[in-house]
Parts: C-alpha cells; structure tokens; sequence
C-alpha cells in the first residue's frame, strides 16, 4: 500500500527519463525492451509525471550525461564500460546543446511536457549510478523534502543507487515497482528481478503505478 502523501515534503524522483533507455532507438534499447514492454513502463512513467502534476506534488529528475572527459576514465564496472563503448547518453559539452534534441540522452518526447514546465526540478548529472555527485539531495532539502516516491530506469542500476543513498540519508522512500525496467541478458541475468529482490528487502514501500498515481494524486498540503 503507497505511503499517504503530504505535498509540500514529498516528491516525485525519476530517474534517467531519456532516450537511450526508453526509446527503440536508443542505444540499449535491445537489452531492456523485455522489462520495459512486460511492464508498461514508458506510460506508467507518464502517468507518474501526471499523478504529481495533478496532486501538487513536486517532481524531479536526476538525469545521467557523459561529456568526452567522462570517457578518458581509466576503469569502470560491466555496465558502466558498456555505457561508454556505445556512447550512450553522450553529449558535448555541458554548455553545448549541439545534436542534443532527440539523442539518446534527450529525454523522451512524451515526458517533455512535464519536465519543460517550468517547475519540474533537473538535477545535475549523476556519473556512475547514484546520486552522491549530484545536486539531488541539496535540491530535496532545500524544499523541505523528506519523502519519496522512486521510479525511472533503471532499476537495478541507476534507480536502486538512488533508493540505497536516499536510505542512508533518512529519505523515507516508495518504489514505483511497475514504473521502472531493467536489462535482461544471457550472460548477467535479469536486471528486473534482483532489482525486485532487492527493493522488496530495503525500501519503505514497494507499489504498483495504480497505487502511487492515487497517493499522489490524493496529496494534501501539512
């Protein structure tokens, strides 16, 4: 059962939004269409955006971009290496806006209405996974924010390292469990279902889309 929801200390986090893993022509698209077609994820991301809108909720996003130094690392873990060899979330410069709209690290056309209005916060990139070298947090507290409802992509990655840091911060956090996919592949196993392990032994809550969308659309100021 979703945890109620006070407006103005809980938000919306959503994780990584973009093309490379939500679209089909994304650079690891191949890997996570399973997950994400099996969970309906692109819309119950949507209807995520829309329930926080319609509740009052706010939303933020923590997005992931390479620049070209972000390539000169020396090492890296599996999927982080592989990020890299296929230039996925690649951009030039973080000043530089050339080539960005529609590539992979543009977030996906249906999300930009809610993310472009002016109230939505984006956060710096996050680099790796989590959120530790990122303005994420700063941006919560700042707002007064001590509640959580998590979701995007993807969820044994990027998603589960913000659900561990915000834990470790005292973030009171609910997975959006159908709101999230992850890479199925022969030679690793499934992304999803260890992200499911793992979100059932940690967060404060694990719901359905139908579950967060009426908490926050429900939401009521303190």
């Amino acid at each position: 059962m979703a945890v109620p929801v006070i407006a103005d200390v809980t938000a919306l986090v959503v994780t990584d939004p973009q093309n490379d893993f939500l679209s089909e022509k994304g650079v690891f698209w191949d890997a996570v269409q399973q997950s994400v077609i099996e969970n309906n994820t692109i819309d119950n991301i949507e209807t995520m955006f829309q329930a926080a809108k319609e509740g009052g909720v706010p939303v933020f996003i923590s997005p992931h971009y390479y620049f070209p130094w972000d390539h000169q690392w020396k090492f890296g873990g599996t999927i982080e290496k592989a990020m890299h060899e296929v230039g996925m979330y690649d951009r030039p410069d973080p000043l530089d806006l050339t080539g960005f709209e529609g590539s992979g690290a543009d977030f996906l056309d249906q999300y930009k209405q809610y993310i472009h209005d002016g109230e939505t916060v984006v956060a710096n990139p996050h680099k790796v996974y989590g959120p530790e070298n990122n303005d994420l947090f700063l941006q919560l507290r700042k707002r007064g924010i001590d509640s959580v409802y998590l979701c995007g992509m993807s969820a044994n990655l990027c998603t589960e390292a913000h659900l561990r840091a915000m834990l470790e911060s005292g973030f009171d956090v609910t997975v959006v469990k159908d709101a999230t996919a992850a890479a199925i592949l022969p030679d690793l196993g499934d992304g999803y279902a260890a992200a499911m392990t793992n979100f059932r032994f940690l967060a404060n809550a694990v719901v359905t889309t139908e579950e967060a969308s009426l908490a926050l659309r429900s939401a009521k100021t303190s």
